[in-house]
């Protein structure tokens, strides 16, 4: 399995060429356009996302975060994969989600909940499709977002003028 940028996983590769790593580059960028244009409006609609993933490395520091004990976050707090990835067990909503709409581990949430919605491995994986295949679709293939998120609205605004404009930059492979 392939791991892009750390975080990443790209299964059913073994490795990334270093074509596909430039056109990843690509799509990284657009993605992580909007989210340097257009900070979290805090609406708490994300917190409601079934797969929040907790990276091994944040465990610790979530736990400090929170307050708890590191043994009862683990029991309590998270669920680990057949494939060894950790998740919150309470999603729906995130156990961390204050009545206010506010997390109330902001400053040490998850990278996940920080790259969501731009640099999610769904959203990144259609930006990519749709800058390598130019009979793709970028609004078919974002369908799925939900048209009242605010930064969806941001996104759908002019996802596929982005794309267009990268596909200059894109190496066939």
């Amino acid at each position: 399995m392939a791991v892009y940028r750390g975080k990443y996983i790209l299964e059913g590769l073994g490795t990334i060429s270093p074509e596909m790593e430039h056109n990843l580059d690509i799509a990284y960028g657009i993605c992580m356009s909007y989210r340097d244009g257009f900070p979290c409006e805090m609406c708490g609609r994300c917190c409601h996302q079934p797969h929040i993933v907790v990276r091994p490395e944040e465990i610790d520091r979530i736990s400090s975060a929170a307050d708890i004990p590191l043994y009862d976050f683990m029991r309590n707090y998270l669920v680990q994969t057949s494939d060894g990835r950790f998740l919150f067990k309470k999603t729906n909503p995130c156990a961390f989600l204050g009545p206010d709409n506010r997390c109330r581990i902001w400053s040490n949430r998850p990278q996940i909940c920080d790259d969501f919605p731009y640099a999610v491995s769904m959203f990144m994986s259609r930006v990519y499709l749709a800058l390598t295949n130019p009979d793709a679709d970028i609004m078919d293939l974002i369908s799925y977002m939900d048209d009242d998120w605010p930064c969806t609205r941001v996104i759908k605004a002019d996802i596929r003028e982005r794309i267009e404009a990268a596909r200059a930059d894109v190496v066939p492979m």
